[in-house]
């Protein structure tokens, strides 16, 4: 009898060992950094692979996270998914990058709302300005990009655009600034990391 349960409970063991095993298989658990190193400025991408509108909407979720100037959290996302609109989109971005993003299903406008981020009862609270504006949307876009990453997608940032032809395709009100047009796909090859700069180029400690 103590055989037969010490059998029992070795098998229930190596079940929940595997069992966990593949849970593990499925579901990847990714570290930040690796995150981070695996991300990239994709510029081909497989057209044979969509992403549904829910799966967007996870991603703008952690960008809303991200932190602003006061917490005006001014940045607003633009999201083409309508094949005419992708279209229409990357027909206003130059030919690079309509070429570079010729497989990506999914294109973005991201902007801000002009005058909340860097200023105080109307007035810029310092000499940068609009320019907290921006920085607060490049906060916002660089959780979207990684937490895409993390999702398995990929993406390219782009500031060649046509804005006011932007502005009358996606209805923009005035008072956002248009900042870069992000596409999001599945990439179709690997790009090679481009080399950094090292530290003591970009930092002093005191």
């Amino acid at each position: 009898m103590k055989k037969i349960k010490l059998l029992t409970l070795v098998a229930l063991g190596l079940m929940l060992m595997y069992g966990c095993k593949d849970v593990q298989e499925q579901q990847p658990v990714q570290s930040f950094d690796e995150i981070v190193a695996s991300r990239r400025s994709v510029r081909n991408y497989d057209a044979s692979k969509t992403i549904s509108e829910e799966q967007v909407a996870d991603l703008i979720m952690t960008a809303m996270e991200a932190p602003s100037w006061a917490n005006q959290q001014p940045t607003k996302y633009y999201v083409a998914m309508d094949p005419e609109k992708v279209a229409a989109i990357k027909n206003l971005i130059g030919e690079g990058n309509k070429r570079n993003t010729a497989g990506a299903p999914v294109m973005i406008v991201s902007t801000y709302i002009k005058s909340r981020s860097g200023f105080f009862r109307g007035q810029a609270a310092n000499e940068i300005g609009e320019g907290w504006g921006a920085y607060d949307n490049g906060l916002s876009n660089a959780f979207f990009i990684l937490k895409a990453r993390e999702r398995g997608f990929d993406t390219l940032i782009m500031g060649m655009r046509d804005s006011d032809a932007l502005r009358n395709l996606l209805d923009i009100p005035e008072d956002e600034c248009i900042m870069a047009v992000i596409s999001l796909g599945y990439r179709a090859l690997d790009p090679v990391r481009p080399a950094r700069k090292p530290l003591n180029e970009v930092v002093k400690f005191f």
